[in-house]
């Protein structure tokens, strides 16, 4: 993943070149602006295939760890959903274990403030990564769309389950996000000895760059 990050600062470099020589081409050759905007994603996905076959880190590795997590994460899903729901001790101890406006974790959150905080952070998570990437192909387009398909449809999902899960999967993708936005510190890329960023503002670079794409 770092290795792919490391690369998107020359993958941009490369499609400023690559939009200069088709708009030139275009020109030579009488190009529609669809034909020319076809003809530089084509070669941009041709360039961004090859830098990572030199570099040997297709995002496909990546999303590896995915098929370790999900099982996991669905187990303790099941597990808390099951503890929930059974009469026993430990469901007592969820009945009364709740805080501020969900002090019961065996029932769903009535006010549907889990589900949607859930949803939000998800959402967040997918912008963020959408953000470092670079004129995304099509097939790339569709999974980030998936993706943000599912994260609004967890919120009613979310909505149905006992408070435990919900508060769950909450910390968990909260978690998460604040793991994303960590990692992109240079003094927390230091101490884990990790590739120092390009950008010494990552944080400023990333509201801009949000701002940018969403105030079109």
């Amino acid at each position: 993943m770092l290795q792919v990050e490391a690369l998107q600062a020359e993958i941009s470099e490369l499609a400023k070149r690559l939009r200069y020589e088709v708009s030139v081409r275009a020109g030579e050759r009488s190009w529609t602006e669809r034909e020319s905007r076809f003809q530089f994603k084509k070669n941009l996905r041709r360039i961004v295939s090859q830098l990572y076959v030199r570099d040997n880190c297709h995002p496909f590795k990546a999303s590896l760890l995915v098929w370790v997590q999900l099982p996991l994460w669905i187990s303790l899903s099941l597990a808390l959903r099951n503890l929930s729901l059974d009469q026993s001790d430990l469901q007592g101890a969820l009945a009364a274990g709740g805080a501020l406006w969900f002090p019961d974790l065996t029932i769903p959150d009535s006010t549907w403030i889990l589900p949607v905080c859930l949803g939000l952070t998800n959402l967040l998570i997918v912008e963020v990564f959408s953000l470092q990437r670079v004129a995304a192909s099509r097939t790339q387009q569709l999974v980030l769309n998936t993706v943000r398909g599912f994260s609004l449809l967890m919120i009613p999902i979310a909505a149905t389950v006992p408070s435990s899960m919900a508060l769950y999967w909450f910390a968990s993708s909260l978690v998460g996000f604040s793991h994303n936005l960590l990692l992109r510190s240079p003094s927390i890329r230091r101490l884990l000895q990790l590739s120092t960023p390009h950008s010494t503002s990552p944080y400023r670079d990333l509201l801009t760059a949000f701002f940018a794409k969403y105030r079109k």
